[in-house]
C-alpha cells in the first residue's frame, strides 16, 4: 500500500463522510523511538464539500481518555464544533488508546516517549499536509505532553502556532502523594501491573500504562520537578513565546485553578492569556475537569471563546473578569 506521507509510513485507515463533516483515520508509523512496533491513530474532520482546508488544530486527549472527549460518535464536542467553523482538525490518540494498537513495551510508555518521539511526528506529518505549523490544545496529562516536548526542545517554538491547555498543572495533587510512606506502598501496590484500570477507579474509557503512572507520582511528590534526570521542563519554557492560552475550571478539583495559572506564569516571555471557568467570573456553573470540555453549558460558553482565541490570538473583551491577558 502506498504512503500518505513521504516521511515514514502512514496508512489511511478509513476515509468516512460523518453528515456534514469528512473523517479520515490515519495511522502513522514513525519509527522514530527505541519500540519500534509504535503506531499512532490520527483523525482528520473536515467540513465536507469545502474548497480548501482550513488553518490546522491538533487536539490532544488527557490521561485515561482518547479522541472522543473531542468528538463524539453521534458528531458533536468541540472538536466537531471548530471544524465546522473551517479548522482543520486532527485528533491524536496516544500509544495504546483509542485506535491506535498497544505497542510493545506499552507498559513502559512515559511522557518522555509521547513528548520526544510522538509528538514531533505527528507535528511533521500534520505540516506535511497542510503545509503550515498547527495550533495545539490539549486536556490535562495532553496539554502536558505539549508542554514536555516544548520544555525539552522536541518541539521547537516554529512549530507551535499557539497552545492551550485545558486542565493543566504540575503542582497539585491528593495530599497523600506528598507523605513518602504512602507514596511507597503505592508503588509496592503498582509493582508487576502493566497498567492502571480506568473501570475500576471510574477513571474513563482507557487505561493508562504504568510509566505514566509513575512520572505522575515523581511530578506530584514531595519533591517533585515536571521534567526527567537533568533537565527542568517547566524552567526551560521561560524563553519561548508561543502564544499560550490556560483555561481553568473554577470547580476543578483534580487540577484546581491556582496550579494551572502557575503553569501559565511559567511561560514568562510568552503572550499569555488565562481563562477561569466559573460563576464568580459570569458562567453558569464552576466547570470541572471533564466539563470544560462537554459540560452542559460547555457548548454555549466556552467553544466560541476557543474558537475566538485561535483566531484572534486573544479573548473577547467580553469576557471580562473571566479574563487576564499578560504582557
Amino acid at each position: 500500500m502506498q504512503s500518505s506521507s513521504k516521511l515514514f509510513p502512514v496508512a489511511l485507515v478509513s476515509a468516512e463522510l460523518r453528515g456534514d463533516l469528512v473523517e479520515d483515520v490515519y495511522r502513522l508509523k514513525p519509527n522514530n523511538s527505541p519500540d519500534r512496533s509504535v503506531e499512532l491513530a490520527l483523525t482528520r474532520l473536515g467540513l465536507a464539500g469545502a474548497a480548501r482546508r482550513g488553518v490546522p488544530v491538533i487536539l490532544l486527549h488527557g490521561g485515561f481518555a482518547n479522541r472522543r472527549c473531542w468528538y463524539s460518535a453521534g458528531g458533536h464536542g468541540l472538536g466537531a464544533w471548530l471544524a465546522r467553523a473551517g479548522f482543520d482538525v486532527w485528533l491524536a490518540e496516544m500509544r495504546g488508546h483509542g485506535l491506535s494498537p498497544r505497542n510493545q513495551r506499552y507498559r513502559n510508555n512515559c511522557m518522555s516517549d509521547y513528548a520526544r518521539h510522538d509528538l514531533p511526528a505527528i507535528a511533521a506529518f500534520v505540516a506535511e499536509q497542510c503545509g503550515r505549523p498547527a495550533h495545539w490544545l490539549g486536556h490535562s496529562l495532553g496539554g502536558l505532553s505539549v508542554v514536555a516536548a516544548l520544555g525539552c526542545g522536541a518541539l521547537a517554538a516554529g512549530q507551535v502556532a499557539s497552545l492551550t491547555l485545558f486542565g493543566c498543572q504540575v503542582r497539585r495533587l491528593h495530599w497523600s502523594l506528598k507523605v513518602p510512606p504512602l507514596v511507597w506502598a503505592l508503588r509496592l501496590w503498582l509493582r508487576g501491573r502493566e497498567q492502571l484500570s480506568a473501570g475500576r477507579q471510574s477513571l474513563g474509557p482507557e487505561d493508562e500504562p504504568l510509566g505514566i503512572v509513575c512520572d505522575a507520582l515523581r511530578w506530584y511528590g514531595l519533591w517533585g520537578r515536571f521534567g526527567v534526570a537533568g533537565e527542568d521542563w517547566a524552567a526551560a519554557l521561560r524563553t519561548l513565546q508561543v502564544p499560550v492560552l490556560a483555561v481553568a475550571g473554577a470547580g476543578d478539583r483534580t487540577d484546581p485553578a491556582g496550579a494551572c495559572r502557575e503553569l501559565l506564569e511559567c511561560f514568562a516571555a510568552a503572550p499569555r492569556a488565562y481563562l477561569c471557568l466559573g460563576r464568580a467570573q459570569g458562567f453558569a456553573e464552576d466547570y470541572g475537569h471533564a466539563g470544560m470540555l462537554a459540560g452542559r453549558h460547555a457548548p454555549r460558553e466556552v467553544w466560541p471563546l476557543i474558537e475566538h482565541w485561535l483566531q484572534h490570538r486573544c479573548l473577547p473583551a467580553t469576557v471580562g473578569e473571566a479574563s487576564a491577558t499578560f504582557a
